[in-house]
């Protein structure tokens, strides 16, 4: 990576198709083991569509759907809506500006399975825009089973979405995500019974959700709110508020100027200074 990191230096940030390319190759000549995966997946391809639209496929892939079937439905849905490219690389940079253990485009595009889920609901909820119902859940089914995230593919999401960890992360059905959201392990987007019609969070831009983090009914997390882990929240949260606790409760107003980019997780000091550590 040390030659991306150098010319990023020199010029500024790349492109990250660019980019990527770049740390394939580097990784290509550094660890020959790897040559013939990131060829297929990256260096072989003209744009982060082809490569993308690979990538979702080898990973999806099984008996019952074949990875070229998977590449058709994935290629039709980028060539039909360009915006999933641009929210796949808004996806990429936040990861990288968030991410202290990421070193590069290259490692969520190949191992993060946060990065890849998404990626896999993009396309899923795009057969859902087009009434393919039970296409789009075979998707949803296939991304539960290999990265343990669980999305209904009529959930939204919007660009510069970071998933950390992303094991056990429950979306339901009419929740949206707005752009910029940080969300870790274990958080949960769900209704609280069984309700019909609207009955899932809306979470709005610049959102933090700790780990474990459950957000339940039709509540709304207004912008640039934090969820503390482990939190429990069934009321609206209002915008640049902390809510901690089970029920949660509001610690913190305002919290921090972004926190789902800073993936600031501390509370006020009044609320922990009681216990002893």
């Amino acid at each position: 990576m040390g030659r991306q990191l150098e010319i990023i230096a020199q010029e500024g940030p790349l492109p990250v198709w660019t980019a990527l390319r770049i740390e394939a190759q580097d990784t290509a000549n550094a660890e020959p083991g790897l040559a013939s995966l990131v060829n297929a997946t990256i260096l072989a391809h003209h744009d982060l569509a082809g490569s993308l639209s690979y990538q979702v496929a080898r990973k999806l892939g099984d008996q019952e759907m074949r990875a070229m079937s998977i590449r058709e439905m994935a290629d039709q849905a980028y060539a039909s809506d360009p915006t999933l490219l641009t929210k796949a690389e808004a996806d990429l940079r936040a990861v990288m500006e968030r991410d202290p253990a990421c070193k590069g485009y290259l490692q969520p595009f190949l191992f993060f399975k946060g990065f890849q889920a998404l990626q896999t609901h993009r396309i899923a909820h795009w057969l859902w825009t087009e009434e393919r119902y039970t296409l789009a859940f075979h998707f949803q089914s296939r991304m539960s089973e290999l990265f343990q995230v669980d999305i209904h593919p009529a959930a939204e999401f919007g660009a510069g979405i970071f998933m950390d960890h992303a094991t056990g992360i429950v979306v339901g059905e009419t929740a949206k995500v707005g752009d910029d959201v940080s969300m870790l392990h274990g958080v949960t987007l769900g209704g609280t019974g069984a309700e019909r019609g609207d009955r899932h969070p809306k979470i709005m831009k610049g959102v933090l959700l700790g780990a474990g983090a459950k957000v339940l009914g039709n509540v709304t997390i207004g912008e640039y709110a934090k969820v503390a882990s482990g939190s429990v929240v069934l009321k609206n949260v209002p915008p640049g508020c902390t809510a901690a606790g089970v029920p949660a409760r509001l610690v913190n107003c305002p919290t921090c100027e972004e926190p789902a980019r800073t993936m600031d997780h501390t509370l006020p000091r009044e609320v922990y200074e009681d216990y002893s550590i």
